[in-house]
């Protein structure tokens, strides 16, 4: 039979060490496995009403971390506002300096820095987290592009980032490793993009070879109306199609629209990559 739910008015809405509700005698180890409470990490625990996010993952994580720690990277960008940088059962990412001892586990990314460098970081909030150009440095550093430009996209479409940051932390960490892989990324990145599907569709067809497609380039149709498709170019009057998306008065007006879904972008992308390169570089076609 499950132990009956005994909420404490200390430990509600809150993340906590198991071991330390018991030795205050706010649980019982039987109590403890009730279903009040759910057990993220070893010996944490949180109210079981809590949204089950990565925001919660990164306050289980933040008890485990020595002094100086700090979450960071795509965990950064996160708690920031971008909800598609990390799930809940994604692992949280953390710098921590290198003298604690601290390794990667399950659900735990450790990257280490020199104490005084991380002392040096911009550091806000609860749990302590890298500010929004670092976490867009480290995600540029630590992820693969698709994943890592998505993330950046969101940053500077939503202001919480600006071109000018990127190229400040950029330049302060050019010596270090990484340092040109994340310059490529900065570039890779478009605040005109509207969604993560579209960022991921726009890096990987970059990825196959393509030439780069313009992000909701206006396009005005014989009447006045203008559309803007998600992807663009312009050069080719190719334009991309996203699902919801409805772009058929832009074939009336001698463009090339090709539908991508996200069935399409996930499960036949060479395909997408051969229509679009074949509409591109079709010489019966091209402007």
């Amino acid at each position: 039979m499950a132990a009956h739910p005994h909420l404490p008015d200390a430990l509600a809405w809150q993340v906590f060490r198991g071991s330390d509700a018991v030795r205050r005698s706010l649980l019982t180890p039987y109590q403890l496995r009730s279903s009040a409470w759910v057990r993220l990490r070893h010996d944490i625990y949180a109210d079981a009403r809590l949204d089950r996010d990565h925001a919660l993952a990164c306050r289980a994580a933040a008890l485990q971390l020595p002094a100086g720690a700090a979450v960071a990277g795509p965990s950064a960008a996160y708690l920031h506002g971008v909800e598609h940088a990390a799930g809940f059962d994604q692992a949280v990412h953390v710098l921590v300096p290198a003298s604690a001892g601290l390794r990667s586990q399950r659900g735990l990314q450790v990257h280490t820095v020199a104490r005084e460098s991380l002392a040096r970081l911009t550091v806000k909030g609860t749990p302590p987290h890298t500010d929004t150009a670092r976490a867009a440095w480290e995600s540029a550093v630590w992820l693969e592009p698709v994943r890592s430009v998505g993330i950046i996209d969101s940053l500077l479409g939503r202001g919480l980032t600006t071109r000018a940051a990127l190229a400040e932390v950029a330049a302060a960490n050019d010596d270090r490793p990484g340092g040109r892989r994340a310059r490529w990324v900065f570039d890779l990145a478009d605040p005109a993009a509207q969604s993560p599907t579209e960022s991921q569709l726009r890096v990987r067809l970059v990825l196959a070879g393509l030439p780069r497609p313009v992000t909701h380039h206006p396009v005005r149709l014989p009447g006045g109306p203008v559309l803007h498709p998600g992807l663009a170019w312009p050069d080719h009057h190719v334009a991309v199609e996203f699902d919801g998306q409805r772009l058929y008065p832009l074939a009336g007006a001698g463009w090339r629209v090709l539908h991508v879904s996200s069935r399409r972008l996930h499960q036949d992308f060479p395909t997408v990559v051969r229509e679009i390169r074949a509409a591109l570089f079709d010489d019966g076609r091209r402007r």
